[in-house]
């Protein structure tokens, strides 16, 4: 595993620039964000997706969620009505998740054929740099193997992956991050809004 360092508040252009060549390579990249290290991949690319579940060791029954750039990323692959888009527009860049009905670029592995997919925009500075210069969505989901621990510093990532043959292409090192839940997740696919996750978001209060 390749690992290079970054600036958490002043990410810098040519990090951020090899970072975003290897997600253009449909290569896997753990990245900081603004709840923990996640493991990130394009959405949009079916064997970038395989690696992610393989990487993690995730079952192909769990769903992936992804990050976007904005709401006009989002409905490029999802359909918002105005309730959604409302929230959106409210609570994002921060850390919710909604569910929304899904469109037909999204592949299937992705969602686990479901025809819901989880959004989010993350609020820290280097994703939002990364975002900034790719025009499709990454997978959202937290950097660790399944079933183990959420991971706040590359040192828990190192010792998680230390024994796997599958690893991630790229890991960029932020320093140890603030323990944060991971995002409130928020369904808006039926008529009623359902808190599927609770996280540090209180939204139905």
């Amino acid at each position: 595993m390749k690992t290079i360092s970054i600036s958490i508040d002043h990410p810098e252009k040519e990090k951020i620039q090899k970072i975003v060549g290897v997600l253009k390579e449909g290569k896997t990249v753990v990245i900081p964000t603004d709840t923990a290290y996640g493991l990130a991949a394009n959405a949009l690319d079916e064997k970038a997706v395989k690696k992610v579940f393989y990487i993690k060791k995730r079952p192909l029954f769990k769903p992936l969620s992804v990050l976007v750039r904005d709401l006009k990323m989002a409905e490029r692959i999802a359909y918002l009505d105005d309730r959604a888009k409302k929230i959106f527009k409210k609570f994002l860049p921060g850390p919710l998740t909604v569910v929304v009905k899904k469109k037909k670029v999204v592949p299937d592995i992705l969602t686990s054929g479901q025809s819901n997919i989880g959004i989010r925009v993350s609020g820290d500075k280097v994703t939002k740099a990364i975002m900034q210069r790719i025009d499709f969505p990454i997978t959202a989901t937290s950097a660790n193997l399944s079933g183990k621990k959420v991971p706040y510093s590359v040192k828990e990532i190192l010792k998680q992956y230390k024994d796997q043959k599958l690893k991630p292409d790229l890991i960029v090192d932020a320093g140890p991050l603030p323990k944060i839940k991971p995002s409130t997740i928020l369904d808006l696919s039926g008529k009623k809004p359902k808190v599927l996750r609770k996280g540090p978001l209180d939204i139905l209060r």
